[in-house]
């Protein structure tokens, strides 16, 4: 058992223990504003002002997944909505991809504990994936479940759908790319749906440390969905935890690594770069040598 955050590590997915029986749901929803204010509270609602997350006559499709992130943000969409200018419309969605019934039960209960108002609808994801995708289906799944998330959500006449990435679940992609794809390329706050006309991606927790994410739904005292794929249990390793693994020992020998790599895809100097892609058209310096 991890001594900081009391996760058991094994294999696959790490599992949040809570720390303590569920809370009241007034004391759940009080620590968002209260304990939990600089950390979470603050820099979602920096990332919502910064990169114009939400803007007037949003109808947004909140995705909820049940696990720590999603969870979080639906209760902060909540609590925004509660205390905010209610200039825009929530819609809580949950797709179950092929879940076991238990881990649909728990992400039933858990919603229903909390007060989100989820509609659950159902997929193959996890069949399908499983099918087509060999030993590594978790980006097919990924893109899979994605798609499947903007249709409902334009069923529902949303225009933009919420998803629950996190600070470190962008620079641990800026660093798959980096050394696993050979490019430069991060997770964005905010972007355009390619196969749904007038649809948008949003990321309100993108300042979010995870960390805080744990604590805040451990001290709760939910149990979270973690992993609860039925696919990738099967296959082997995941890059993804190798960077986890990665960044954890850098963070020993160098200050401020996690910031460091996020402050780098805004400080990009095109003055000391070979080559760059816009619109999917490849340039080289010599360009304008």
């Amino acid at each position: 058992m991890d001594e900081k955050n009391n996760g058991i590590k094994g294999t696959g997915c790490e599992i949040l223990v809570p720390f303590n029986d569920r809370k009241p749901l007034k004391d759940i929803e009080r620590s968002i504003i209260k304990t939990y204010r600089k950390n979470i509270w603050s820099k979602f609602i920096k990332a919502i002002k910064e990169y114009n997350l939400i803007e007037d006559g949003d109808k947004i499709a909140v995705a909820i997944s049940g696990g720590k992130d999603s969870l979080l943000m639906a209760k902060l969409f909540q609590e925004l909505y509660k205390n905010g200018n209610q200039n825009f419309e929530l819609e809580f969605i949950a797709m179950d991809p092929g879940y076991h019934k238990d881990i649909r039960s728990l992400l039933e209960d858990n919603c229903k504990y909390l007060d989100i108002p989820v509609s659950i609808y159902d997929a193959d994801i996890f069949q399908v994936a499983d099918k087509i995708a060999n030993d590594y289906p978790c980006y097919m799944c990924a893109r899979m479940r994605r798609g499947s998330l903007y249709g409902k959500a334009q069923e529902l006449g949303c225009n933009k759908l919420a998803l629950g990435h996190h600070f470190n679940d962008v620079i641990e992609t800026t660093m798959l790319n980096l050394l696993c794809a050979g490019n430069f390329k991060t997770m964005m706050p905010k972007l355009k749906a390619q196969n749904f006309e007038n649809m948008e991606l949003i990321r309100p927790l993108y300042l979010v440390e995870e960390k805080y994410i744990q604590r805040f739904i451990q001290n709760a005292g939910i149990w979270p969905l973690n992993c609860a794929c039925m696919v990738a249990a099967k296959k082997i390793g995941n890059k993804r935890y190798e960077i986890k693994d990665l960044l954890e020992g850098l963070r020993k020998d160098f200050a401020n690594v996690d910031m460091n790599i996020f402050r780098s895809a805004e400080n990009v100097n095109m003055d000391g770069i070979l080559g760059w892609q816009k619109n999917g058209e490849k340039h080289l310096f010599l360009e304008e040598y």
